[in-house]
């Protein structure tokens, strides 16, 4: 049900309320206010909305304030319940199952009313465990990918939130010290404690009541992931987050705190500074954009999706790719052909062999940028990829744009140059005719089985997050 309808609900149960208080009928307060009785009934329904006018009559002849009649706390338990129950049914979990509502009557007894409501209340909890399916987790992120690529992946008003927490905490350029970022939570009544036995599930935990923000070890390598992790734990309490709701909020307040960070690591007024020099010098580099703000190359290479459109004018697109194929992370709003499944998900699908996402991982020398052009059915692409690896393995990190913003950019000058017809089986996906033809029936392999097909689904507010073993890490360091 839509807010307007609770409102119109409450409204409804205070008049009523009122009504038997002062000892009226429908139609005895239908005639002391100039309305039809049936009329009353309507908006003492929540069908029908009455103007300002009756609603002073209304409360002159029941010995009460308008204000009272507007308030938005039902009056008594009962209006509560009877609500509730209204809303719950007029919901979308409650609809798919097809069953008619129960029709609330005088005879219904609260008990009654606490029960349904019950099992309304778990069903909805359920709805929300199942959410985080993988097909649902596919279609949430999907449905965020195409919002961001409708606003160029550019967030204006934490652009702006980031810049002022910068300025307040005495930030003026150059890259962003662990020092700022402990001022920052200062000013925010929290203190950075790096502990050594963060819950295995979860990257940080905020301890709202004791306004601390524990993170790993400061001696890990790489100070940028710290510096991310302690500002993202921050962007939750900035932003105004509550506990999500669903998947696709849980994937929306990711994006955003993952967004503030690299607003404050990278800050808009000193990147775009930078990126247009690099473009007027015709020397767009992620590299150089990376080492400027002492940041890694993969979050180098996504901040440049988020202002490369809105203040250069350049549309782009952003692969991770790891050593197998598989695309991990991805932003495009330049029309890069990319596969996609059935739910219009690209993350897990396959990136096409020709790609420079994947061809780089051949190169000989890769701590240099791998550049290509590689021509597509929608047109001729120019890429700069970066390979690097982890513990699980190796990555690649791809920026590119069509054709002619290549212009702009170090390493157009490279002759490097594939053809891609994906997602065209015979481009990369099916083996030339004569091989197929020497081994099919000939081969049997045996398949890796990944561990992720056998991991139980998330649960809980948080999803993937063992909420036991962050308490018990709360209550361990609760004393210290």
């Amino acid at each position: 049900m839509a807010p307007a309808a609770i409102e119109l609900a409450t409204l409804g149960h205070r008049i009523r309320h009122h009504r038997l208080a002062a000892g009226y009928t429908l139609d005895e307060l239908g005639a002391l206010t100039g309305v039809a009785g049936s009329q009353l009934s309507l908006i003492e329904n929540g069908k029908r909305e009455p103007k300002l006018s009756l609603l002073q009559e209304i409360a002159r002849a029941t010995g009460t304030e308008v204000a009272d009649l507007l308030s938005a706390e039902p009056p008594n338990r009962r209006a509560a319940l009877e609500i509730e129950l209204e809303r719950a049914q007029a919901g979308s979990v409650f609809r798919q199952l097809g069953i008619p509502p129960v029709k609330v009557t005088k005879g219904v007894s609260d008990e009654t009313l606490e029960s349904i409501l019950g099992l309304h209340r778990e069903l909805q909890r359920r709805e929300r465990e199942a959410i985080a399916t993988p097909e649902e987790a596919r279609r949430a992120n999907t449905e965020q990918r195409l919002r961001m690529r409708e606003r160029g992946n550019y967030l204006p008003e934490i652009e702006r939130l980031a810049e002022k927490q910068l300025k307040a905490a005495g930030h003026v350029t150059g890259a962003l010290t662990h020092r700022t970022v402990s001022i920052m939570a200062e000013q925010l009544g929290f203190e950075l404690i790096y502990v050594n036995d963060l819950p295995h599930s979860a990257r940080s935990v905020t301890d709202l009541e004791n306004g601390r923000i524990y993170l790993p070890p400061a001696s890990i390598p790489g100070g940028h992931g710290l510096r991310s992790m302690a500002l993202q734990a921050m962007a939750h309490r900035l932003l105004g987050h509550e506990r999500p709701n669903d998947y696709a909020d849980f994937l929306q307040q990711r994006l955003e705190i993952n967004y503030y960070a690299a607003c404050c690591l990278m800050p808009e007024t000193t990147s775009v500074a930078f990126l247009r020099q690099a473009k007027k010098d015709r020397n767009l580099a992620v590299e150089d954009f990376r080492d400027a703000f002492g940041v890694t190359h993969e979050a180098a290479g996504m901040r440049l999706t988020n202002l490369a459109t809105e203040h250069l004018g350049i549309r782009l697109h952003f692969l991770r790719v790891d050593g197998s194929g598989a695309i991990s992370r991805v932003y495009e709003n330049d029309d890069l052909p990319l596969p996609v499944d059935v739910t219009g998900s690209v993350e897990g699908q396959v990136a096409c062999r020709r790609f420079s996402a994947r061809r780089a991982f051949s190169e000989q020398n890769r701590t240099t940028e791998h550049y290509q052009y590689t021509d597509t059915p929608a047109g001729t692409f120019w890429c700069s990829t970066q390979t690097g690896s982890t513990s699980e393995g190796d990555f690649s990190i791809t920026v590119g744009v069509p054709f002619d913003d290549a212009k702009w950019f170090r390493g157009r000058e490279t002759q490097e140059r594939a053809e891609s017809r994906c997602p065209e089986e015979s481009c990369c996906r099916r083996p030339p005719a004569d091989v197929a033809a020497r081994w099919t029936g000939k081969a049997w392999p045996s398949a890796r089985v990944h561990r992720h097909m056998f991991s139980p689904l998330p649960r809980g507010d948080f999803p993937g997050v063992d909420d036991t073993e962050v308490f018990a890490f709360l209550e361990r360091h609760a004393g210290s």
